[in-house]
């Protein structure tokens, strides 16, 4: 489960860590057409919390510090890739939904297997 939740914190690192520096309209011109429409804010805010939550995944097992934390970085992403299917969906973009279904599960994972410590 480790693995897993360092490949989800590596995936939401780059995700929110692209998002911050660039404006809307970059990350439209760089392909990500599904940013059209949406509020500069929530772009902003959408990467700020996928950095802190691969932050949240991570170093409370490295430190050995707060380690609740990590069950709840990963909920935090499985509320947010719920949410994210919803928007897709509403907006008939399938191919995002299927990809935020390929993180959601592991995320859904990850929070459990680290809520019930003996679940795997």
């Amino acid at each position: 489960m480790a693995r897993t939740a360092g490949l989800l914190a590596a995936v939401f690192l780059f995700s929110g860590a692209t998002k911050l520096p660039q404006s809307r309209e970059q990350l439209i011109a760089s392909g990500l057409g599904l940013y059209e429409g949406r509020p500069p804010g929530v772009i902003k805010a959408l990467g700020v919390l996928e950095v802190l939550a691969a932050i949240g995944l991570i170093l409370p097992v490295a430190t050995g510090v707060a380690p609740i934390l990590v069950p709840l970085a990963a909920t935090g992403l499985v509320v947010t890739m719920a949410g994210a299917m919803v928007v897709h969906a509403r907006r008939r973009e399938f191919s995002y939904m299927a990809l935020n279904l390929v993180l959601f599960i592991p995320a859904a994972l990850v929070a459990w297997a680290r809520f019930v410590p003996r679940a795997f």
